[in-house]
């Protein structure tokens, strides 16, 4: 007995060709990422990090994943619009700094208190472990990649050197945030809030006085050539304040991706390339001083019985976080311990 196809059957087996030409090329379809950040191309974040990233995903997915970068903000807004333009699928990826939206991103400004950080590589391991436990909420419509800190900022200033809490007296300071800016007031300086690509124009023109700003990004923005005097902090003993730089893509964008390259994304996030990113950053702060040294500008280190008055100045900086984050549901006494603790680990 022969059997006998069907029209149905005969049509799907004439057709069974060119499902596999499209299945074959729907699986061999790249998928190019936008990626928006505010600096320029030779800044560590840009060179060291992201293109690095863009790099070894395309490795890992044979190239089915692949980056186009877009620097110093080129399609358009404002770094404190990035996390939006993420949240909202403008762009599918940012590096950018939560808290420039002031206000917005509390539970994380733990991170940013002053002299709470004195390692980089693990602080940056410790804040995903923190983010993604207790700032879940405030990070809602992004799949963080990484989450990691600068090397530390240094006070940088023109006229004078800042070697006691009284230096600080009427000096104009740039901040990066609000825990930054909080500091420098308690501090007894004026604090000026300002994105970085803002402020060697303004040191130039004399608006502000100082700046505090990471070693890290020194010469991407030529600030060794415009300031003469650095004061830094023995690592030991904390830095002055620190930013919390995310990573992260549009989470609809993550989840429209085939299983085998979220399975890439996934292999190239989480706390070991945090902590990868905080030891990129460390070590990029090495050469940001030495451009520093080569034109013989001054350098302070604060002695740490001065540093100790400085900490007791700024506790009151600590204390108003803590009754921040308690008047949006949040335990601040707890969520310091934790982060405290994570970075102990």
């Amino acid at each position: 007995m022969k059997f006998k196809y069907s029209r149905l059957a005969k049509g799907l087996l004439s057709a069974m060709p060119l499902l596999l030409a499209a299945g074959n090329a729907f699986s061999q379809q790249v998928v190019t990422l936008r990626v928006h950040h505010f600096l320029p191309q030779s800044a560590t974040g840009h060179a060291k990090v992201i293109e690095p990233w863009c790099a070894k995903i395309a490795a890992e997915s044979e190239n089915k994943l692949k980056c186009q970068i877009y620097t110093s903000m080129q399609l358009g807004g404002t770094p404190a619009q990035l996390f939006d333009q993420a949240k909202d699928g403008v762009v599918d990826i940012v590096w950018t700094i939560p808290s420039y939206q002031a206000g917005r991103f509390m539970v994380t400004e733990v991170f940013e208190l002053p002299f709470f950080v004195t390692s980089v590589e693990k602080g940056s391991e410790a804040l995903w472990h923190y983010a993604t436990k207790y700032a879940v909420k405030e990070f809602a419509g992004v799949k963080p990649i990484l989450f990691h800190l600068h090397d530390g900022n240094v006070l940088h200033s023109t006229k004078k050197h800042v070697k006691t809490l009284e230096d600080f007296k009427g000096l104009k300071i740039r901040s990066a945030t609000r825990q930054s800016t909080k500091m420098i007031t308690a501090l007894g300086g004026v604090a000026v809030p300002m994105p970085l690509p803002q402020t060697p124009e303004a040191l130039a023109k004399g608006v502000i006085d100082g700046a505090l700003v990471p070693w890290e990004v020194v010469p991407s923005i030529k600030l060794e050539e415009i300031i003469r005097y650095h004061t830094e902090l023995d690592q030991g003993l904390g830095q002055f304040s620190n930013s919390v730089f995310i990573f992260g893509m549009n989470l609809a964008k993550y989840e429209s991706l085939p299983p085998d390259l979220k399975k890439v994304i996934d292999a190239n996030s989480g706390p070991a390339t945090s902590a990868w990113a905080g030891k990129v950053f460390a070590e990029a702060g090495v050469p940001g001083r030495r451009s520093a040294e080569a034109l013989k500008n001054r350098f302070y280190s604060v002695p740490a019985n001065e540093v100790t008055r400085w900490k007791k100045a700024a506790e009151s900086v600590t204390q108003d976080w803590m009754k921040d984050v308690k008047s949006k549901g949040y335990d601040g006494e707890k969520l310091l311990k934790e982060a405290k603790s994570f970075m102990s680990d």
